[in-house]
């Protein structure tokens, strides 16, 4: 374990921040609220209630560096080059202004009644640099390449996908027998072109925080800057 903090450079540009992240910043750099107006308002409170991702996060713009909040956690590093990726609820951190953090909704049925992540996630659209808190180490996470196949997976263990890439639930086997024989239930299922990211060491880590794992000591603080 090691504390890990991100740093934020700004040349004439604006970076949007989850709320009580910033540590500090120097250089000519102002706050904005980043409300949008009434109708920007409605759609931040629309999204706060379905996503899980905070109302309102400030803007800040200008030339200088920003400092965020060290710590123990892991942080990815995602670039965006006008498409739109679908993640997980809550794990969103910070991002260029260019880019617009909004809502996906599930497209099936069964995705959103079955699949784990409920019927909305967050979905970040456009072009630049957004930051992801993650479950695990970057080392730990799977990425796959979908060329027109199929990805299927027995637990909520992707961590983001492209929006190109359809999220489905399928049964494992055909009927009866089929459940029986392959001993497992309900899959998630994603299927297209795109990009998946998985973190199957995530219950790990689950199981010792509910565990309440005391031993762990931390090691000397990393000032790697992001």
């Amino acid at each position: 374990m090691a504390l890990k903090q991100v740093k934020l450079t700004l040349n004439d540009s604006g970076v949007i921040v989850e709320p009580g992240a910033l540590y500090f910043h120097k250089g000519n750099i102002v706050c904005d609220a980043n409300i949008g107006g009434v109708g920007g308002l409605a759609k931040k409170m629309i999204k706060n209630k379905l996503t899980n991702e905070s109302t309102f996060n400030p803007l800040y713009r200008g030339t200088g560096e920003v400092f965020l909040e060290p710590s123990f956690g892991h942080y990815l590093i995602v670039t965006l080059d006008g498409g739109s990726i679908v993640v997980d609820k809550g794990i969103f951190y910070c991002a260029e202004s260019t880019l617009e953090v909004g809502v996906a909704t599930q497209k099936s049925l069964t995705g959103g009644l079955l699949g784990g992540e409920g019927w909305f996630q967050t979905k970040i659209s456009g072009k630049g640099i957004c930051i992801l808190e993650s479950p695990v180490p970057m080392v730990e996470i799977l990425k796959f390449n979908l060329d027109n196949e199929k990805l299927q997976v027995d637990r909520s263990i992707a961590l983001l996908r492209s929006d190109s890439v359809k999220f489905t639930v399928e049964r494992s086997g055909k009927g009866i027998a089929g459940k029986l024989t392959s001993g497992e239930g309900l899959l998630q299922t994603f299927e297209g072109t795109g990009t998946v990211w998985l973190t199957p060491t995530q219950p790990v880590y689950y199981s010792i925080a509910m565990g309440g794992v005391s031993s762990l000591t931390a090691a000397p603080y990393n000032n790697n800057s992001a």
